[in-house]
């Protein structure tokens, strides 16, 4: 991918800089520094005060390269002059300090990749985001010229009264100096936000739908995508064993087919176990890393939810038996929306028409779930545009229109799932075993939903199938597993009506 140079991050008052250091260098000075080891081999590191991402301390520069075409009002501004406070207290606070830099590649696609430059203080943020992207060769790094470069000063919190910033953390994005400044906050996924914002910055204006996506790959080659905000099941439903791994987390779909933007996997651990996620569990080894995971005697326990909902695993894909090299894939067969519905009346699966597609992907409903964003402790009801608001600095419509795009070129069958709740809202409900949703996708890989008969939910429309093998027909239409039917129609038609008043915005 073209891009003009940016303008380097100016390192040199720092003691040491180790470039590009071996994992286990990198998992030594872990130890060193203070983070722990488990007794399955991965680094344990603790996040401290921010253990999901701070989206209120996000902020783009204006700057004439970009202004025009960043969607203001859900992305933040920032001026010049604030970025340059920014840049000064990081300057001066890296003097003396040892570094780390990991270079690295956004995109799997080499016609739409981005070269990155991690500048880090903390070797576990070093670990982490070699593990997360895509590894360049030794022959690649030799000739290694970054385009982008991000610092994270994630030690170092920023005081508002003097340095001018909302709090104590900061991200701040120069897309014209192609240069990203982190400070105050030591959760590591922050950095792999960042790099994916870029890419949905990127990737629009060359023709590719930039997704906030897991994807996979059948034995017949039939590729599938998996949209959903963290918590959804994006990870955990991509990580099938009759199924091959393209990516958990993040995608572009070019007209040659889907492609990984990452190189690893970053797992939601919260009660992990190896019956139910085995993939993921197995992967969890010599390399990897935990984030806020409680221990016991060296033991993970993934069921202490102590520090936070929002325990990580990251690892490289390769750490997956029957990950896909190189991770792309062809156009998908089948493209799925995800949402944890907290209100309890979606049902767990539905076809959707041209429209709907449409409709859903804007108003992009789910639930925010505990522990991926700071202060959110239950699920509560949000609309994320196209699955991943926090992400997209483009205006909606452009995504939107491009899915559109590709899904009636290709031909691709798009479904609605609910892997959030059934019986009732969150509390009273509840949530949708993880073994009749692997069910239902079981049954759409198989193309078995195609033909069977379908009712026309009264409410919102959706076409749901009467029967699915292996799949309780009463789960299948939820307000057969409300004890209170007119309780349900009371709550389903409130959540249409959210639905409708958001999607104003776009009509």
């Amino acid at each position: 991918m073209s891009a003009t140079a940016n303008r380097a991050f100016d390192i040199s008052a720092s003691s040491t800089v180790l470039t590009n250091p071996p994992v286990e260098l990198l998992i030594q000075h872990c130890l060193d520094d203070g983070d722990l080891m488990a007794d399955n081999g991965a680094v344990v590191a603790y996040t401290g005060k921010y253990t999901g991402r701070t989206p209120k301390d996000k902020f783009f520069v204006r700057e004439p390269s970009s202004e025009s075409k960043i969607n203001w009002g859900p992305n933040q501004p920032m001026d010049q002059a604030q970025f340059e406070r920014v840049r000064r207290v990081i300057s001066d606070y890296i003097v003396g300090k040892r570094l780390y830099v990991i270079d690295a590649y956004g995109g799997a696609d080499p016609k739409y990749r981005i070269a990155v430059r991690f500048i880090v203080e903390r070797p576990y943020h070093a670990l982490f985001i070699k593990q997360l992207l895509i590894r360049p060769s030794a022959e690649e790094l030799a000739s290694f010229v970054p385009e982008w470069t991000i610092v994270d000063m994630g030690k170092h919190s920023m005081d508002p009264a003097k340095d001018g910033t909302r709090a104590d953390a900061v991200n701040a994005l120069h897309l014209g100096e192609k240069l990203i400044l982190i400070a105050g906050t030591q959760y590591a996924g922050e950095m792999k936000k960042t790099v994916f914002s870029l890419m949905n910055y990127l990737l629009p204006g060359q023709g590719v739908m930039s997704m906030h996506c897991s994807a996979n790959i059948g034995e017949r080659g039939d590729t599938a995508l998996f949209f959903g905000l963290s918590g959804t099941g994006k990870t955990t439903l991509s990580a099938s064993p009759d199924r091959r791994l393209i990516g958990d987390d993040e995608h572009g779909w070019s007209d040659q087919g889907v492609f990984n933007i990452e190189g690893g996997c970053y797992a939601k651990c919260i009660d992990l176990s190896r019956e139910r996620e085995p993939q993921i569990y197995e992967a969890i080894r010599r390399g990897a890393v935990l984030e806020n995971v409680v221990l016991h005697e060296g033991h993970p326990d993934y069921t202490d939810a102590s520090l936070t909902e929002n325990t990580r695993a990251a690892y490289p894909l390769d750490f997956v038996t029957n990950a896909v090299s190189p991770s792309v894939g062809g156009h998908p067969e089948n493209v799925f929306f995800l949402t944890c519905d907290a209100l309890g009346v979606l049902p767990p699966i539905a076809r959707l028409d041209p429209e709907q597609v449409m409709f859903y992907f804007l108003n992009g409903y789910t639930a925010k779930v505990a522990g991926t964003e700071a202060g959110v402790t239950e699920p509560s009801v949000v609309f994320s545009t196209c699955f991943g608001a926090p992400f997209m600095p483009l205006k909606p419509k452009l995504y939107a229109e491009l899915l559109r795009d590709k899904v009636g070129r290709h031909g691709s069958r798009v479904w609605l799932v609910n892997t959030g709740w059934s019986g009732g809202p969150y509390g009273v409900g509840s949530r949708i075993p993880l073994k009749y949703t692997r069910q239902l996708l079981h049954n759409c890989f198989a193309g078995s939903l195609n033909d069977v008969p379908y009712d026309v939910d009264p409410i919102f429309g959706l076409n749901i199938p009467r029967e699915c093998a292996g799949v309780p027909s009463e789960l299948l239409h939820p307000k057969e597993t409300w004890p209170d039917r007119e309780a349900y129609a009371e709550k389903a038609a409130q959540l249409f009506a959210m639905f409708q008043a958001n999607h104003r915005q776009y009509a």
